[in-house]
């Protein structure tokens, strides 16, 4: 049987696609599971450099700009105009590219992950005919499934169904799908984690993440407290993923607070492809409101504190209602500027193991990990014609 999987530009998309594309190759080892991905895409040498993927193609694809808050003042941002025009034809091209792969391959089925390059691929899936099903990580659809949803076999979604505008006989519950090697962190495995990566002189270990490409302003707010940090835990390393667009820029940060000797316990990274073994070490876990790397840190049971984009509704929404179940500790991105105050959030949280532990038991309730399975039974079901 031959798969497509789509869905990129950002590590949120890819990871859910790799993890899928593993229990494809384990439930049907026989099936050729080709992805296409957008043209330019920084983390496709991540695709390639995955076993479960037997052919890479990319196309091309362009985004609909639209800034929360703006409203219609960005109408008139000719420069952002001028991008969507130009991105709209690159859509077309796209569609055009996507229509001849599939004729050419001629897959049983397609999966979407979300991404702009889905809405090509999609479109090109329903002018031949192929079933495809789209994922949703948060509860509010991305704009491309919004596009595409009203042709697709069936909408996979994170969350309960009734929180998404699907026909509610098509939307089928599988959670989020993360790689097989997230699973709950313990004590011994921790250690052996820490060991795995050096770390086993610190004492505490703080895990910063924007997710794939990484956070400008979640950035800034880490290095902005590491002083304080640094200097009230005398064996705190601090392991900040930046992205790798802005790796330089944060270690540049870093180098102007002059931190002296401290600088060392400071480690910056673009990205890893075992971030699980990171993330597993950690203590506690500063990161965004995406649903992709909520689910690894919910299977892991790791205690957060997460500052959402506020740009990004369903990133203030997903962050909302887990603060809400008392699952993790929230700071708008307001209160995340005031000086120190992350800083003492994140040093409560190191200080208190019983805090940290009520927040581990709380969000792994939201622990799905047997999504990717569900969700590659499936994708194969449907390309049976099920």
């Amino acid at each position: 049987m031959n798969i497509v999987l789509t869905g990129g530009g950002s590590g949120g998309h890819i990871t859910p696609v790799l993890a899928v594309a593993h229990e494809l190759k384990r439930q049907l080892p026989s099936c050729h599971v080709m992805y296409i991905g957008q043209y330019g895409d920084d983390l496709l040498d991540i695709i390639k450099a995955n076993p479960d993927i037997d052919e890479i193609q990319t196309v091309s694809a362009g985004k609909l700009r639209r800034y929360s808050g703006e409203g219609w003042r960005q109408l008139f941002d000719i420069k952002t105009q001028a991008l969507n025009i130009r991105d709209v034809f690159r859509t077309i091209k796209g569609f055009i590219q996507s229509f001849r792969l599939l004729k050419k391959a001629k897959p049983a089925v397609v999966f979407t992950r979300g991404g702009f390059v889905s809405v090509p691929v999609a479109l090109a899936a329903k002018m031949h005919g192929i079933p495809y099903l789209t994922h949703d990580a948060d509860s509010l659809p991305s704009l491309a499934n919004r596009l595409i949803g009203r042709w697709a076999h069936l909408h996979t979604v994170a969350l309960p169904p009734e929180l998404y505008p699907y026909p509610q006989d098509k939307i089928r519950m599988v959670g989020m799908p993360v790689g097989h090697n997230h699973k709950p962190v313990g004590t011994n495995l921790r250690d052996e984690y820490k060991k795995e990566l050096g770390l086993e002189a610190y004492d505490e270990v703080l895990l910063v993440t924007g997710g794939g490409n990484g956070a400008r302003m979640l950035n800034k707010f880490v290095v902005n407290n590491s002083r304080y940090l640094l200097s009230r835990f005398p064996n705190l390393i601090i392991l900040h993923f930046a992205g790798r667009a802005l790796e330089q820029e944060t270690n540049n940060m870093y180098e102007s607070l002059k931190l002296e000797a401290a600088r060392t316990r400071v480690r910056v990274y673009s990205f890893a492809a075992d971030f699980y073994k990171f993330s597993g070490a950690a203590d506690v876990i500063i990161a965004r409101g995406g649903m992709s790397s909520i689910a690894e840190f919910a299977l892991q049971h790791k205690a957060c504190l997460l500052v959402p984009s506020k740009q990004l509704a369903w990133n203030v929404k997903n962050s909302q209602a887990l603060a809400k179940a008392g699952a993790v500790l929230e700071l708008t991105e307001e209160q995340a500027e005031q000086p120190e105050r992350l800083g003492r959030t994140v040093a409560g949280l190191l200080r208190d193991p019983a805090r940290r532990a009520t927040l581990e038991t709380a969000i792994g309730v939201f622990a799905r990990p047997k999504a990717a399975n569900e969700l590659a039974t499936l994708i194969i079901a449907t390309g049976k014609g099920g």
